[in-house]
């Protein structure tokens, strides 16, 4: 397999309540929600570096495309790294993301790599990782 993972896609209780914390509390750039007019078909799309896609969809459209069952969000099965340029960047984003209604599992501090990094918990369970590492630096867009 060639490492063309363009789409990262979280599957979500409430499309709008999640549009709204992705968008309007981290400021992620999207078009909105789009496919309203397919049966299971709403998603909205951000944009994030390198061409990567966040995509956010209706857990229970996601079930009905897979016909898998719906299972409750694990927080400890997949975790989304976001490395920021500068230490004060993991303070601030993790400040915006509280504010935005996400719940802070690990407050920002030193890491044991020489770094500084927090965790919270989107509004529907998925775990996010700030990280200032200063041995893996973002490429800048």
């Amino acid at each position: 397999m060639k490492p063309r993972i363009s789409v990262l896609t979280l599957g979500v209780a409430d499309l709008d309540r999640a549009l709204a914390f992705y968008r309007d509390g981290l400021g992620l750039p999207t078009d909105g929600i789009v496919g309203r007019e397919f049966e299971h078909g709403a998603v909205a799309f951000f944009d994030l570096s390198g061409g990567l896609k966040l995509a956010i969809w209706a857990q229970d459209d996601i079930c009905h495309d897979t016909g898998l069952a719906k299972t409750p969000v694990s927080s400890t099965a997949v975790t989304i790294g976001h490395n920021v340029m500068l230490r004060s960047e993991v303070d601030d984003l993790m400040a915006a993301a509280g504010r935005a209604g996400a719940e802070i599992v690990k407050s920002p501090q030193d890491t044991f790599y020489g770094g500084y990094a927090g965790y919270f918990r989107d509004p529907d369970g998925h775990l996010w990782e700030v990280v200032w590492n200063p041995h893996l630096l973002p490429v800048e867009d």
